[in-house]
């Protein structure tokens, strides 16, 4: 499981990236809005991403805590 949640924090780390680098080319490019629409739409969409990971996250680690969340489950796959 603590290979998900790195990789999980590894992906919301890259999208908080995206969307700094976003700012920053806002900042530099305010004048021209053929540049800045489409550099506002990805931005949003980080944000989104952003979210959704946070959210995802979030419910794999509470369905962590219910019983019987195996790969294998004992009570069920036996063989007889």
């Amino acid at each position: 499981m603590n290979l998900l949640i790195k990789s999980c924090s590894y992906m919301i780390a890259a999208e908080q990236k995206a969307r700094s680098t976003y700012d920053n080319i806002l900042r530099l490019v305010r004048d021209d809005p053929d540049v800045c629409e489409p550099i506002k739409f990805l931005r949003a969409r980080e944000i989104v991403h952003f979210q959704r990971f946070g959210e995802a996250l979030r419910i794999v680690q509470d369905r962590l805590n219910e019983k019987n969340f195996y790969a294998f489950n004992p009570g069920f796959d036996c063989t007889k």
